[in-house]
């Protein structure tokens, strides 16, 4: 049964609004405020899928009804209804956060497009949030140690804002997950996160690859081609392996980051883009640097916030969580039995030298999910597990 909240202080338009309404769907759930704090204490105390509000009301405006609901983070999508001389304002609604606007006195055909568009536009958030949900399960971040802990720390303080992160650490360490988690918290989790291997791409393609191409613009651009920092706009765009990027790209990607535009390979036209940048990196930026091979500037403009990853050996005390979590987690991708593992097991895998880190880790746990006893044993561990 959807849920729907009428705001309007004439009673003559909110009768009419819910014969409408009604004869749609008789088994809506209508609610009803005559002004703008009555639609607070009920947005407060109760969820609705929609909310049609009016823009002048005595007390506190639509406007206002509309900021708190969005500053609340309500999922409710709000359909304004404005008369002839407030349309700037309705416009000014719609700039703010609101679905739709209406005049009055309403056309039914435009009002019941308009409603069943909105719960369409719910049902898809709802479905986006639940597959956001799954992504950040299974990105979970696991560990207690000290370490750790402080990194966790960090990524909810830095979440929210828009600062360029910079994350170091050797590989294995899970630079990926922090980049995802931190976008997965942040304000424009609703937005795309785009994510880029700047190893794995050729010198001569990394240009194209992060600011588009137009047709022609050299061999094989057989039609025009959107980059990265495009596709990013509004969200957060992942550089990883920043310092694999060649001094060329590097001056091009500075100049984004300072005047917040790009311009596609064989372009002359400018586009504007707002992206959140993190960047990581497995080596040493201060060396890189020392020898010319990394921008000092650009250095400056990614690293706003440094996030340094502990290696799996400094964050021993989370191999034992880490091994279940795994065992877990294996078990059900793959439909095996769950295993247990003994505790000299578990102390093998605390002594053992994970040059991987965390991703080595979890192969071997796989190794002996599938060729170990139950319990995984020691003798499991030397012959699974070693180098």
């Amino acid at each position: 049964m959807k849920k729907i909240l009428i705001i309007e202080d004439e009673e003559p338009i909110r009768r009419v609004l819910k014969r409408i309404l009604t004869d749609e769907n008789a088994e809506f759930k209508i609610s009803e405020a005559i002004d703008g704090n009555e639609a607070i204490d009920k947005l407060s105390k109760d969820l609705f899928d929609l909310a049609l509000c009016d823009i002048k009301m005595p007390k506190k405006d639509g406007l206002d009804v509309l900021k708190f609901a969005i500053k609340k983070g309500l999922s409710t999508p709000f359909i304004i209804l404005t008369g002839h001389g407030n349309i700037e304002t309705a416009v000014d609604a719609m700039k703010i956060g609101a679905y739709d606007f209406i005049e009055k006195p309403p056309d039914l055909n435009r009002l019941l497009i308009s409603v069943r568009n909105a719960f369409k536009i719910k049902t898809l958030q709802s479905e986006n949030f639940r597959l956001k949900k799954r992504l950040g399960k299974k990105h979970e971040m696991i560990g207690n140690s000290p370490k750790f802990k402080n990194v966790l720390k960090l990524i909810e303080k830095v979440a929210q804002t828009n600062a360029r992160i910079l994350i170091t650490g050797e590989n294995g360490t899970g630079k990926e997950m922090v980049a995802q988690q931190i976008h997965f918290k942040s304000l424009r989790s609703q937005k795309t996160l785009v994510e880029v291997n700047c190893a794995a791409i050729p010198s001569e393609l990394i240009e194209s690859e992060l600011f588009g191409h137009v047709k022609g613009s050299f061999t094989s651009a057989i039609k025009d081609r959107t980059g990265k920092f495009e596709l990013a706009n509004g969200g957060t765009l992942f550089l990883d392996e920043i310092g694999d990027l060649s001094l060329k790209a590097q001056a091009k990607v500075l100049r984004a980051l300072q005047e917040g535009r790009i311009q596609k390979v064989g372009s002359e036209k400018e586009i504007d883009v707002d992206v959140r940048i993190i960047a990581a990196t497995n080596k040493k930026i201060n060396k890189l640097i020392e020898s010319n091979n990394f921008r000092e500037d650009l250095y400056h403009r990614l690293a706003v916030i440094e996030i340094k990853l502990p290696t799996l050996s400094e964050r021993k005390s989370d191999i034992k969580i880490l091994s279940n979590y795994f065992i877990e987690q294996i078990s059900n991708e793959q439909g095996l039995p769950i295993k247990k593992i003994t505790k000299e097991a578990i102390t093998a895998l605390e002594n053992y030298p994970w040059s991987g880190n965390i991703r080595e880790l979890r192969n071997v746990i796989e190794r002996l999910m599938i060729l170990g006893d139950n319990p995984i044993s020691i003798e499991n561990i030397k012959t699974y597990a070693s180098k």
